[in-house]
């Protein structure tokens, strides 16, 4: 007998104080976001000495690229919630690895990665390398850019 309770299967009589594994879910949605913080873990633990986050390292990564990215702006490249993203942001300011101005429209807020964030930057790019190799070990039987290309058509569709 199964249970559904949102999106997680609940398997009767299971000994909650034993540790569970990661389980199935029949949901889309719940085995993206599964897939997602397990991933991010891996990524976080890897990237710890440099005192970075993957969600700062890839807003770090934007805007050195892409400087002077306004926080709409910043929210549609990456597809993230704005409020979200509003938050990270305002870590990452505190940790002065990037600042505000505002712009020709006051109502604007234009991001800019500094010198200090350059250099964070920096100090974990090898390790988030370090974390592309080894998800791609652990992945060894996956077509990693046919899975990039497909999720970034579903962000694609999802998003239209």
């Amino acid at each position: 007998m199964k249970i559904y309770v949102y999106t997680y299967i609940i398997a009767p009589n299971v000994n909650r104080t034993s540790a569970m594994k990661p389980i199935r879910l029949p949901c889309y949605c719940g085995s993206l976001r599964q897939a997602s913080r397990v991933v991010t873990q891996m990524y976080d633990q890897m990237l710890k000495p440099s005192g970075v986050k993957i969600t700062q390292f890839g807003i770090l990564k934007l805007l050195a690229a892409c400087p002077d990215l306004t926080t709409g702006g910043m929210a549609e490249a990456l597809a993230m919630d704005s409020t979200t993203l509003t938050r990270t942001l305002k870590i990452i300011q505190e940790n002065r690895w990037i600042d505000v101005a505002t712009g020709a429209d006051r109502r604007k807020r234009c991001w800019n990665i500094t010198a200090a964030g350059l250099q964070r930057l920096q100090h974990a790019e090898p390790l988030w390398k370090n974390a592309q190799k080894e998800f791609a070990r652990l992945a060894h039987d996956v077509d990693l850019d046919s899975l990039t290309r497909t999720v970034f058509h579903l962000v694609q569709k999802v998003g239209e």
